[in-house]
C-alpha cells in the first residue's frame, strides 16, 4: 500500500486512545511491509484491507481503506488482536 497521505476517521482515533495506539505506530506499520490478512474490495467509498503489522513484539491489526488513485490511506481502526479470536499468527481467524 503506497500511502502518500494518511487519514483517520474519528472512530480509529477513539478506538486508538482507548487501546493505547499512537499515529506513530500506525505510520510506522503503514509504511513498512504489510501482510494483507483479509480484503475488503466492496467496501465504500474505498476498498478497505486488514492489514497485520507489529508494535514491537505485539501485534497490530489496521483496517485501512485506499484510494488508489490519490494514495489516500484511511485509518478505520486499529487493535490488537484477541488470541481467543484469531490463531497465534494473527492472520487466521479460529473457527467458531
Amino acid at each position: 500500500m503506497d500511502c502518500r497521505e494518511v487519514d483517520f476517521t474519528r472512530h480509529a482515533l477513539t478506538r486508538m486512545f482507548e487501546r493505547g495506539i499512537g499515529r506513530p505506530d500506525i505510520s510506522s506499520i503503514l509504511s513498512s511491509a504489510l501482510v494483507v490478512v483479509e480484503d475488503y474490495p466492496n467496501d465504500q467509498p474505498y476498498p478497505s484491507q486488514l492489514v497485520l503489522g507489529w508494535r514491537g513484539q505485539e501485534p497490530l491489526h489496521i483496517v485501512v481503506a485506499f484510494d488508489k488513485y490519490s494514495g489516500l490511506c484511511i485509518v478505520v481502526t486499529a487493535y490488537i488482536p484477541d488470541v481467543a479470536e484469531w490463531n497465534i499468527d494473527w492472520k487466521t481467524r479460529k473457527a467458531q
